[in-house]
């Protein structure tokens, strides 16, 4: 809250962009104090000490990481993150999808969001080339798709792949696969024959590609 007792009101996206541009045309390290006198430059000096800091936080989602997502990959239990509109962020855990307190400005804020996942995956995604898919840094994989081919608003889906091993017996141990299964595909692989795992979209497709796999062709029919 400011001193006169109101919310801090979150920085315009034409703003954050006019921030960027003069940090980026100075040439210098992004550091707070560097941020912060771009910030009241740009606002003609007119926002309030708690208003920078608010700035300086809301600037550093924008600038750094997954932003405003990051708290919610950060959890061991999160498995997806989804984005549909700036506030409409969901997250699953432990098998359950739910509706998050977390906020963007606005549909720009999003849309930049994604196109920096993009950038850090090594891809582009404009109007051009309006969707990605492609891992991130950090066992994640990035899905994200611009207006017009999503309604509305530029959406993000982010899948956290956590680092397991997940052996054979383990598998038919929590009934996975069953034993006739499992026999099979033991001596496909002694074998070394190639074969396909298909399915959908987390039903466990690459859970089953073992490391002992000698070749293998993995379809994803979703």
């Amino acid at each position: 809250m400011t001193a006169s007792g109101h919310h801090a009101r979150p920085l315009s996206g034409q703003l954050v962009d006019r921030v960027r541009h003069r940090l980026a045309a100075a040439g210098v390290a992004v550091s707070p104090s560097a941020v912060a006198a771009a910030v009241r430059a740009e606002s003609d000096g007119v926002l309030a000490d708690l208003q920078v800091l608010s700035a300086l936080r809301e600037l550093q989602q924008e600038l750094v990481g997954a932003g405003p997502l990051e708290p919610l990959l950060a959890d061991p239990e999160t498995t997806d993150v989804l984005v549909s509109g700036p506030d409409e962020v969901w997250v699953e855990q432990a098998g359950e999808l739910r509706r998050t307190e977390v906020r963007f400005a606005d549909a720009d804020a999003v849309r930049r969001l994604a196109q920096r996942l993009a950038l850090a995956a090594g891809r582009r995604l404009d109007d051009a080339s309006p969707y990605v898919d492609a891992p991130l840094p950090g066992g994640v994989r990035l899905h994200a798709v611009l207006p017009p081919i999503v309604a509305g608003c530029t959406a993000i889906s982010l899948r956290v792949l956590r680092p397991t091993t997940h052996g054979l017996d383990a598998l038919q141990a929590v009934g996975s696969v069953s034993p006739e299964a499992g026999r099979l595909l033991r001596a496909i692989v002694a074998a070394r024959l190639a074969f396909l795992v298909v399915g959908g979209t987390g039903s466990g497709n690459t859970t089953l590609i073992l490391r002992h796999t000698y070749r293998v062709i993995c379809v994803h029919a979703g």
